[in-house]
């Protein structure tokens, strides 16, 4: 049997990234990643190299690993993922960030988050506040399932789910705080048909040519949801910065923002709903 260690140096060699080899190993192994080091001299069983061996191709052929593994983490938490939602990004975070600035801690209060796919903002924000009441929304039962059962594994109970487009589900209520990381990505963009996102749901990434077809629609009709001096929080792409705000601006948000993430690319911007402001 072959031993964890010249396993491990094979398939690095194969997919050129040593960390994929040790999450599929570990997976394949049923440990915890860093069992792998503890244990390099360590033989694997035969059906555990197939298995290994079977995932390493799998990726190499361009499968995500999150979707190999089935989890991703996110935040501070691990999340289940299927090729039915998006694969949760560490810029995502930056979305969490800002919204639990404009979140109370010390009071209840109500947050949508549209299109909410694993599940990923939504249950960081449960998480984060507590009492918060967050719905959360997806138009794909699939993506909703697996939302549900993020929540459920992690003992999240301030977390409602409703199936539907965008703002339609949230019917008359009104929230201090909608957030969304809608697709952006234009439509005929060559990055779709390239690495992980060739795997990933097309619905989740892509929106019209220049991309901001779904922004258009969750700007223009967040407003009347929103509570007033609420706030609306979306993610976009590196040069959606401007488009974003002018959207907002037409809308009749006051202020309006745009926030960067770690690489100093603008990713999110938002607008407040004026207090006493008619819908």
């Amino acid at each position: 049997m072959a031993e964890v260690r010249a396993l491990l140096a094979a398939a690095a060699a194969r997919l050129g990234e040593r960390i994929d080899a040790e999450l599929l190993l570990a997976h394949a192994l049923g440990r915890p990643r860093g069992w792998l080091f503890a244990h390099a001299d360590d033989p694997v069983p035969a059906d555990v190299q197939a298995a290994f061996s079977a995932l390493v191709e799998r990726r190499a052929a361009g499968e995500p690993v999150a979707y190999l593994v089935g989890s991703r983490g996110f935040w501070s938490l691990e999340l289940e993922v299927t090729p039915a939602t998006l694969i949760p990004r560490p810029e995502t975070e930056r979305l969490v960030e800002l919204a639990l600035e404009r979140l109370p801690a010390d009071r209840p209060c109500r947050v949508a988050d549209l299109g909410t796919g694993s599940g990923a903002v939504a249950l960081a924000l449960a998480r984060e506040r507590p009492r918060a009441q967050v719905l959360a929304t997806d138009a794909s039962a699939a993506a909703l399932a697996v939302a549900r059962r993020n929540a459920q594994r992690l003992g999240l109970r301030n977390v409602a789910f409703a199936q539907g487009d965008w703002l339609a589900p949230l019917g008359g209520a009104t929230f201090e705080l909608i957030v969304s990381n809608p697709p952006y990505i234009e439509a005929g963009d060559p990055h779709l048909a390239q690495g992980d996102l060739r795997f990933e749901p097309a619905s989740a990434l892509a929106s019209g040519a220049d991309g901001l077809d779904d922004i258009r629609r969750i700007v223009a009709g967040a407003r009347a949801r929103l509570a007033s001096g609420g706030w609306l929080l979306f993610e976009h792409g590196w040069n959606q910065g401007e488009a974003a705000r002018d959207l907002l601006r037409g809308a009749g948000y006051a202020p309006v923002f745009t926030a960067q993430d770690l690489e100093r690319r603008d990713r999110v911007s938002g607008g407040q709903r004026p207090a006493g402001a008619v819908t």
